[in-house]
Formats: structure tokens, C-alpha cells, sequence
């Protein structure tokens, strides 16, 4: 584990100001994606405001002094936001370039555009990532870069919240599904198979689609769409559901920003390390999860003393929360008494 120079931090939280602008230019500019028009009805002109691209929308009055004006300020507006938008896009070009130079950039290329996909989606809120990916957070979170052989993966895992709205989701995935937001971030993305969970594209990068396991009676599938990725229940990840989330930015290869939603890095570490206890567990990815739960224990000590182990995680069972485990098989004191 190595700490961020000064001059990498500052970078860093450059880059994150300027990223939290950017998301808010792109979401006001995305508020006239679809555009406003005369529609003659009835041998009447009435303005009309388009909702989604398959031409819904609604009528907003006749063709008058006031409804011209409206239309003029809709077009003004557009092209302000346009404007606004393109000039925080060239900003943060620039900074991806110095960020690349400074090595900041950390995570590959094709999970930075999913993640960067939902949050343009307004889905950030609703999928968490799991797994060796959320290591990137956690560093960046933390300003220090983990061994590269801690954070090699050919996968990424979603974990869908059930709590929200599946309607809600399905409307901002426009009727498309997960599937198809991974197709805009890499077209060839396809499931592995039919009403399976995984999807991977040409480089074999592949995206789980998990949740934690439901009540008996709530045994419907979870999907988004027709032909889309389907849920699979996991063991658990009810646990990495309940605790607190942490969101942060992230930096990846190319120097953009990237927005992560991770568990609470005690439960990660708690969670690997349980992993690497478990029976059924594949023999092979025992000693990488033991590795990944050490490596997070000693971050929170040296870099997160916020997340103080001495502050029991209630979502948490205690079999699981055992720092006094973590200390033994991970060689590492003092971890109950950080944040004291």
C-alpha cells in the first residue's frame, strides 16, 4: 500500500469538484433531451413538449404570444446547458490528461463507463459494487494505491437493492434493461445465457447482476426488461445491503472520474473474510479473499480511522464482525482500538 503524494491528492479532489459539476451540467442537459414543437391539431397549432424518444409528450396550450415565448426560452435554455456542459467536459479532458500523467488512473476502462452509465441513468442509488472493483473506491476513498495483484479482475458485481422500485428502474433503463445500458457502454456485451445473470463482452469482461436472497414469498424474478440479465440470489450480501453505503470518485485509466457506490469497508473486509472460511467456497479464490480482507483491515487502521472497528456495524452478525479473526490470520494488531 502506498500513500498519493501531495500533488496526487490534490489532483484528486480536483478532479472529484470538477466530476460533481460535470453530473449536474449533464443532468440539467439531459432535462431537454427531448425537444419542444408546434403540433398542428385539428387545424390548430398547439405547443407541444416531447417526453421520451418514442414521440410521447404533452400539449401545452395554443399557438399565442405566451406559448411563443416558451418556446423561445425552452431553445435559450437548451443552449446555455449545451454550452455549460461542453465547457466542464473540455475542463475535465484537461484534467484527465494530468491525472493520466500523475498515474492516478486506476480503474480499467470498461467498468468506469458502467458505473459512469448508471450514475447518467440516475441508478447510482440502487446498485452496489461488489467485490475486487470496490477496491478501487476504497483506495481512492482513502489516498493510497493497493498492490495491482490485490485488484486484478476479470469481472465486476452489481448488487441490485430490491427496496426500490422495479417500475422506477425499468423507466430510467428506458424499457432497455441492465443489458442494455452495458451495451452503451460496450455494444458487445451480450448474456452469457438465456435468462442467466452474467453478461460478457468480446474481451470475456464480465458483469454479474446479483441480489441478496428473498423472503419465500417474494419469488418473482427480478428483471428489467424482456431478454434481459436475471438476478441471482446470493448468500450473504444482506449483510453488504444494510450497511452503510460510501459513495466516492474513482479514477480510471484514461483520467476520467468514476463514480462508485461500495459497502462500508468494514463489511467488505468482514465479508471477505468470511468468504474465505466458507466450504463451498472454490479452493482458488480462498487465499486472494483472505488477502483482500487483510489488505482492507490494514487501510482502515492506517487510512480510514473513521471507520473504527470499535464501532460494531449492526448489520453485521457477530459470528462475522470478528476483528479478533481479522487480527490473528491477517498478522495485524491494534485493530479493535483504530479510531479510538
Amino acid at each position: 500500500m502506498r500513500a498519493l503524494t501531495h500533488q496526487q491528492r490534490l489532483h484528486l479532489i480536483n478532479s472529484e469538484q470538477l466530476f460533481e459539476n460535470y453530473r449536474e451540467a449533464l443532468h440539467q442537459s439531459r432535462t431537454y433531451a427531448y425537444g419542444m414543437r408546434w403540433k398542428r391539431v385539428r387545424g390548430v397549432d398547439y405547443l407541444f413538449r416531447e417526453r421520451d424518444r418514442r414521440g410521447n409528450g404533452k400539449l401545452l396550450g395554443r399557438r399565442n404570444p405566451e406559448t411563443e415565448a416558451r418556446l423561445r426560452q425552452f431553445h435559450d435554455r437548451k443552449a446555455a446547458a449545451k454550452q455549460r456542459l461542453a465547457q466542464i467536459k473540455a475542463q475535465l479532458d484537461e484534467q484527465a490528461r494530468l491525472n493520466k500523467a500523475l498515474r492516478l488512473g486506476r480503474v480499467p476502462r470498461v467498468v468506469a463507463r458502467i458505473l459512469r452509465a448508471l450514475d447518467e441513468a440516475r441508478l447510482g442509488d440502487a446498485f452496489t459494487v461488489l467485490g475486487t472493483q470496490a477496491l478501487y473506491a476504497y483506495e481512492a476513498h482513502a489516498g493510497v494505491q493497493l498492490l495491482l495483484e490485490l485488484l486484478a479482475s476479470g469481472d465486476v458485481d452489481l448488487l441490485y437493492d430490491t427496496r426500490q422500485r422495479l417500475t422506477l428502474v425499468s423507466h430510467r433503463l428506458e424499457g432497455q434493461g441492465l443489458l442494455g445500458l452495458l451495451k452503451k457502454a460496450d455494444r458487445s456485451f451480450e448474456c452469457v445465457r438465456r435468462q442467466g445473470f452474467r453478461a460478457a463482452n468480446a474481451g470475456q469482461f464480465m458483469v454479474d447482476f446479483v441480489i441478496a436472497p428473498q423472503p419465500l414469498h417474494q419469488a418473482e424474478p427480478i428483471t428489467f426488461a424482456e431478454e434481459d440479465l436475471v438476478a441471482a440470489e446470493v448468500p450473504g450480501l444482506q449483510w453488504l445491503l444494510n450497511v452503510p453505503a460510501l459513495e466516492t470518485v474513482a479514477i480510471d485509466e484514461h483520467g476520467w472520474p468514476v463514480p462508485f457506490r461500495v459497502p462500508d469497508p468494514r463489511a467488505f473486509a468482514f465479508h471477505k473474510a468470511w468468504l474465505s472460511q466458507r466450504i463451498d467456497r472454490e479452493p482458488v479464490k480462498k487465499p486472494r479473499d483472505l488477502a483482500q480482507a487483510c489488505a482492507m483491515a490494514q487501510l482502515i487502521r492506517d487510512a480510514l480511522p473513521q471507520y473504527a472497528f470499535a464501532d460494531p456495524l449492526m448489520a453485521l452478525p457477530k459470528a462475522i464482525a470478528n476483528v479478533a479473526w481479522l487480527e490473528s490470520h491477517c498478522g495485524l494488531t491494534g485493530l479493535a482500538d483504530a479510531g479510538d
